[in-house]
């Protein structure tokens, strides 16, 4: 049975935290795996990482939206190959595109917080998959953009990490804002 759990938000420390590989696929981890879906499915996300519920274990989810994966509403699937729910597990991004693309991105961990972020286009990225057979799977276009924010978190980075200066300065007071109501909460718990 799948649980929702709490999303640590900005200020938490477990969000800088790098994961650390995981070695075997225990039914702990499938429960992780689960759980991250659910949790992400309840906040209507489409990645969510194992530091976003206080975890620190290498895994990761994304699922998208079948129109997320198109470059125009009657054009076909951008990544036809993989399915739209992903777990990845130790992923490792091993090879990126030149080509780029900036679009705005929020994130679970920060409420009401958005802004551009220029990621590569497409990516190849080593892992596991559920079954704990290594893979290589090639994203492309939004697919791509999530799961290197997924990636990223993974490492300890953040995508207001990745926001211009002028945009850093723009979010300052909210980001202030938001890491003193998480410490506040995380005192209080």
């Amino acid at each position: 049975m799948s649980r929702i759990l709490p999303i640590r938000t900005y200020g938490d420390p477990v969000l800088r935290e790098p994961s650390r590989p995981v070695a075997e696929l225990t039914p702990e981890i499938q429960a992780l795996i689960d759980d991250l879906f659910a949790t992400m499915r309840a906040s209507q996300g489409v990645g969510l990482a194992a530091q976003q519920v206080g975890r620190t274990e290498s895994v990761c989810v994304i699922e998208l939206p079948e129109a997320y994966d198109r470059e125009d509403e009657d054009g076909p699937r951008l990544n036809p190959d993989v399915p739209l729910s992903l777990a990845l597990i130790n992923p490792r991004i091993i090879e990126a595109s030149d080509e780029t693309c900036s679009m705005e991105e929020g994130c679970l961990s920060f409420p009401d917080v958005r802004g551009s972020v220029e990621r590569a286009w497409s990516v190849v990225v080593e892992h596991l998959d559920r079954t704990g057979k290594p893979r290589q799977t090639r994203l492309n276009g939004f697919f791509a953009r999530a799961a290197q924010h997924e990636i990223d978190h993974l490492g300890g980075d953040l995508f207001v990490d990745r926001f211009s200066y002028v945009k850093k300065l723009a979010v300052k007071t909210k980001l202030k804002h938001l890491r003193e109501e998480t410490l506040e909460k995380m005192q209080n718990a």
